[in-house]
């Protein structure tokens, strides 16, 4: 029976040998490419207790340790309401994965639970603005959040199939409510299914959503438009094993000449504009 890994020395190591192709390789792909850290940055990363938060924090942790860019982390975590059990899974994970966590309170729970319309909404619009105020308190200027490859595809699918329209999810963005913050998705290349695996081999268990809403609700109950969009890629996947990066890719081949109308920075444009403005040259 294989030793149980019960280190941060060896679930590092694992990032290193094992998972350094589908997970460590991907991570600095996309911070390079997107240009993600900058000499001098301070960076919260924000970690909510679930897997993909608690690698993100182990790579940048170990990015920190090598970069030859200087720059600086503080590792964030947010209590919205968690009972006892919950906060103390996410102090033992962190003390287990080697991370040094500072947690800080709020009451988004009590709130979005007694609220009307979509409270899983309203809780994440809230938690992102509690981030960026703790990480701008902390004299950070970017914070770090854990979205993977699989998000950045379902949320594309899902707008198209939910919402009526194409938009997809950055890698990083400027916060248009607190001046000089951005937000940068370092796992925007790693997919979801690496992120299990690494979990799995390292015998690691991290919170689900922990909301006092969603106790109760079946396993992806609590999120049915991104339930269906993961099955209905997973049936896809079995026709067409590449399609997962087809979508991702689709996001950088967009043919704006192709489309009826756009938005670009609020204002809506027609392919009308283009085609008056090609028959008044012709004529």
């Amino acid at each position: 029976m294989r030793k149980k890994l019960d280190t941060a020395g060896e679930i590092e190591r694992s990032l290193n040998t094992v998972f350094r192709p589908s997970v460590w390789t991907k991570f600095i792909k996309a911070v390079k490419e997107f240009k993600m850290i900058n000499a001098g940055d301070k960076i919260a990363v924000c970690i909510s207790g679930g897997k993909d938060s608690m690698l993100l924090a182990k790579l940048m942790q170990m990015l920190h340790k090598i970069s030859d860019v200087p720059f600086e982390i503080e590792y964030i975590s947010m209590d919205p309401g968690y009972n006892a059990k919950n906060r103390k899974k996410i102090e033992e994970n962190a003390k287990k994965i080697g991370i040094p966590v500072k947690f800080f309170e709020t009451d988004i729970f009590d709130v979005t639970a007694n609220v009307g319309g979509n409270p899983c909404y309203l809780c994440a619009r809230m938690r992102r603005g509690h981030l960026y105020a703790k990480a701008k308190e902390l004299g950070c200027n970017k914070i770090a959040l854990g979205h993977h490859k699989n998000d950045v595809i379902e949320t594309t699918l899902m707008g198209m199939l939910f919402s009526g329209q194409i938009q997809g999810m950055l890698p990083k963005l400027k916060s248009t409510n607190f001046e000089g913050m951005e937000l940068i998705r370092p796992l925007y290349y790693v997919g979801e299914s690496d992120i299990i695996k690494w979990r799995d081999r390292n015998e690691l268990e991290f919170i689900a959503c922990a909301c006092k809403l969603t106790a109760g609700l079946a396993k992806g109950d609590e999120n049915s438009a991104r339930l269906q969009t993961k099955q209905i890629i997973e049936k896809l996947s079995k026709e067409i094993p590449d399609v997962e990066e087809h979508i991702l890719k689709s996001l950088t081949n967009c043919q704006l000449d192709t489309l009826i109308e756009y938005k670009q920075n609020g204002v809506r444009h027609s392919f009308l504009e283009q085609f008056e403005d090609d028959e008044n040259h012709n004529a």
